[in-house]
């Protein structure tokens, strides 16, 4: 797969590694970045050489709201204050079409974002076209995203990467929304995507650590075709976390596989940076690796913990449950729903 082909974003280096603190990290944080922390993290991960650093709402563009919860600042204040800061690193914003819309996304362009991710449930790519037609209009880096890739079949995958990159899409991700892909699941997908889109378009992963194969199905996404994967620092992330970047860069470089990040100035930024502001480090306790287990979408994991809390039921009931119902994500209202069946079953035995 050539990285110079007319119609592919440049890469630097062998592998290119986007940060997503700032965007899937603010499901962790329940959306509640400051500008000063998001300041801090971009200085840190700019002077570091990380390429991209995304940032917007952790549902992305337009995602404050009841919900999915209200962001602590205006989500293209952040947009701005991170565009400020950089000085190498292109800023990428998410968008999920029927959360965000197309004014959201001209406004982040507006303030300076250049990388469009437009993100689609794995079986709905059609949803993004316009999306696309836009971002490639404006002039940004476009991105496409397959969440919950373990719902459906590596051939479907592809079909759906086919559609957002004939939409416009230079790269499309394999998206493991819920942690639930093991080694070889990954890998096929990864594989059946680069073999449909290759010669057209970059592949990428995005992984949780909600059965702790984030890392590792990076790099055999890495083998299989993928030129770009996602990590978040101090793997600040839905679910059990993403896949930390300052151990992907770490891991890569011992692989000596190029991804011109500095090590050294991650693990600074991770320990130094993001630890400080951490409401809690993520973990696979009980509740995430359900998550996994059951193949629920990550970020509903505070949703359950909350309404866990409120109606007295336990949180991993609730997300055992929501992953036999098959709920994804843009369903998070319908864990109170599940919630309150569980209470009421609980009261009748």
């Amino acid at each position: 797969m050539s990285a110079t082909a007319p119609d592919m974003p440049e890469i630097r280096h062998d592998l290119r590694i986007t940060d997503t603190t700032l965007r899937d990290g603010s499901h962790a944080m329940a959306h509640q970045f400051t500008e000063e922390q998001v300041r801090a993290t971009v200085h840190a991960l700019d002077r570091s050489n990380v390429e991209v650093i995304e940032v917007t709402h952790g549902d992305g563009l337009g995602g404050s709201s009841f919900n999915y919860g209200f962001s602590h600042t205006d989500e293209i204040r952040l947009i701005e204050a991170a565009v400020e800061e950089a000085t190498q690193a292109a800023i990428a914003v998410l968008l999920v079409p029927g959360i965000g819309t197309m004014d959201d996304l001209q406004k982040a362009h507006g303030a300076g974002a250049r990388v469009a991710r437009i993100a689609t449930h794995c079986t709905e790519a059609d949803v993004s076209v316009q999306h696309f037609g836009l971002a490639r209009s404006l002039g940004m880096e476009t991105v496409g995203f397959l969440m919950m890739a373990h719902k459906t079949t590596p051939e479907e995958l592809a079909r759906q990467a086919r559609i957002m990159v004939d939409a416009g899409a230079q790269c499309v991700y394999c998206v493991d929304s819920a942690g639930a892909l093991v080694l070889a699941t990954a890998q096929e997908r990864v594989a059946a995507i680069a073999r449909e889109i290759g010669h057209q378009a970059q592949v990428g992963f995005h992984g949780h650590q909600n059965l702790s194969m984030g890392v590792a199905n990076s790099v055999l996404a890495y083998q299989n075709g993928a030129r770009q994967v996602d990590g978040a620092l101090c793997a600040l992330g839905a679910g059990a976390g993403n896949s930390p970047t300052e151990v992907l860069a770490a891991t890569f470089d011992r692989l000596d596989i190029a991804t011109g990040v500095d090590v050294g100035g991650v693990l600074a930024a991770a320990e130094e940076v993001v630890k400080p502001y951490l409401p809690r480090w993520p973990s696979m306790d009980r509740n995430a690796v359900v998550q996994g287990w059951a193949g629920v979408y990550s970020s509903f994991l505070l949703h359950a913990e909350r309404a866990a809390e409120r109606y007295d039921v336990p949180a991993h009931e609730i997300l055992a449950k929501v992953g036999e119902l098959g709920y994804v994500g843009g369903q998070e209202d319908m864990i109170i729903d599940v919630a309150i069946d569980l209470a009421a079953k609980k009261e009748e035995a």
